[in-house]
């Protein structure tokens, strides 16, 4: 019987230009995992609830790092660690919503090795998939989670399609308000997907969280000038303040006008299986003040068509009080 204090056997390849792993990666096709700081990969592996015939590891591409101006706002290497986004002037002065949820993933040690394109790409949190159960998302035909005696109190509200696990990111939903674009590029060449597009839930992939495919390597997150300097809100509950997948979170933002919205855009996380873009609200309070009024009046309708599982209906209080904060 293997041990699973041991990586299992495999294939390694650490190319250093972009343009080898392209080729490796095509090469490969569905025998690959792409790797950036390893923090869900190695878990996956060791584990053995996954298994890959070859890793291609990127984190020698050091064009993938960094972040850099463009076209008025900003584009991120994939391979940017969480800490660095977190802590970066520019981000912090213009995009601070996206600093603000980098800062509150995990641990200060997994900042320093987690990149912003791990944490947008990894797979959904869910105990009886990650312990390698043949459920829905596993290629089974049950959802152990959606069950009377299920431990869901994690799980999704919406979009619950044959899985009900939720996605565990704190940075997919601030890209998504901020209307961010990820690049994805593969040997045909490059492609630019809007964030909000860039999840896929169950309905449309049961087995896949992002449209990344064989092939595939995210090698850019685009930031445009849109909502540079808005006002900004993100909050994040946890059962515990470090080293914790959220409950619910919420980022927000908003463009004002003598203390009325101009337009806003408000994401969760945490509640389905790709962040969810609460437009209800957001055409609700278009042209209201930004007040305790205005939060107080809309905020039931964050959760409009919210199926609450065997445990985790407190996550429907939760998700209103934290757009009612967002708002007041």
């Amino acid at each position: 019987m293997p041990s699973h204090d041991v990586m299992p056997n495999m294939e390694l390849y650490q190319p250093v230009q972009v343009e080898d792993a392209l080729a490796i990666a095509d090469r490969l096709a569905e025998r690959a995992w792409l790797v950036g700081g390893g923090q869900d990969t190695y878990g996956w592996l060791k584990d053995r609830a996954k298994t890959t015939d070859a890793m291609i590891d990127l984190s020698g591409i050091e064009s993938l790092r960094g972040i850099r101006e463009s076209g008025g706002g900003i584009e991120i290497g994939p391979l940017t660690t969480l800490s660095e986004v977190a802590s970066n002037a520019d981000i912090q002065q213009r995009f601070s919503l996206l600093a603000d949820a980098a800062a509150t993933v995990a641990s200060p040690q997994i900042r320093n090795i987690g990149t912003l394109g791990g944490n947008v790409s990894q797979d959904v949190r869910c105990w009886y998939y990650r312990r390698g159960l043949s459920c829905y998302r596993a290629g089974g035909n049950l959802c152990y989670a959606d069950t009377p005696q299920g431990m869901n109190r994690d799980h999704s509200l919406f979009d619950t399609s044959r899985c009900v696990a939720a996605s565990p990111s704190d940075t997919a939903p601030a890209l998504v308000a901020l209307e961010a674009t990820m690049l994805i590029s593969n040997s045909s060449g490059e492609r630019e997907v809007a964030a909000e597009d860039y999840f896929v839930g169950p309905a449309n992939d049961i087995e896949s969280t992002t449209v990344l495919r064989p092939g595939d390597i995210l090698t850019g997150v685009r930031i445009p000038a849109t909502w540079a300097n808005a006002t900004f809100y993100f909050e994040k509950v946890a059962d515990r303040n470090v080293w914790d997948f959220a409950l619910v979170n919420i980022a927000a933002a908003f463009k004002l006008s003598g203390g009325n919205i101009e337009d806003a855009r408000i994401v969760a996380g945490a509640v389905q299986a790709t962040p969810r873009r609460l437009t209800g609200v957001e055409d609700a309070i278009r042209g209201h003040a930004k007040n305790s009024a205005t939060a107080e009046s809309v905020m039931e309708l964050a959760t409009d068509g919210a199926r609450a599982l065997a445990h985790n209906g407190f996550k429907i209080p939760l998700l209103q009080n934290l757009v009612k904060r967002a708002i007041a």
